[in-house]
């Protein structure tokens, strides 16, 4: 199997947002001008299947303001990767950065988080073990999970 570079798995996550995999709040806005608005959230779990490491939320300010959250990764060594983060305006700001554990099950962006999980895993096929695949049903890749 040839290795999978992070440069595909960036190219994957990108090419499967579209408004279906944003919030729903979001979605009658999503405009493919700034494909990233809205994504962070479902693209921090897929990041997460296929990575490992922590689930990190800061929050987003406007004039000093909590407006939002917003979601991103952190890997061995306090290394941060955020796909996502092109997303926010000059006015707004991201602060602060908390790990926050990964749920066993959600409820809320499921549908999303799976669309976008399916795509990926997709644009990857034969780049990754098969979920179950001599990982383990939810081991290695994680993408056996339905969380």
């Amino acid at each position: 199997m040839e290795p999978l570079l992070l440069t595909d798995i960036e190219a994957a996550v990108r090419s499967g947002w579209d408004a279906d995999t944003t919030t729903p709040a979001h979605r009658p806005h999503w405009d493919p001008a700034n494909p990233a608005r809205d994504q962070c959230g479902v693209t921090a779990m897929v990041l997460n299947d296929l990575l490992g490491g922590q689930l990190i939320r800061g929050e987003v300010l406007v004039d000093g303001e909590q407006v939002d959250y917003h979601w991103w990764n952190r890997l061995g060594m306090g290394v941060d990767i955020d796909l996502t983060r092109e997303q926010f305006a000059a006015h707004e700001h991201v602060v602060g950065g908390t790990v926050i554990e990964r749920p066993a099950e959600f409820t809320r962006l499921r549908e999303e988080y799976e669309l976008l999980r399916d795509r990926v895993l997709e644009r990857l096929r034969g780049r990754i073990p098969e979920a179950g695949a001599d990982t383990g049903e939810g081991k290695g890749t994680g993408m056996g999970r339905t969380a």
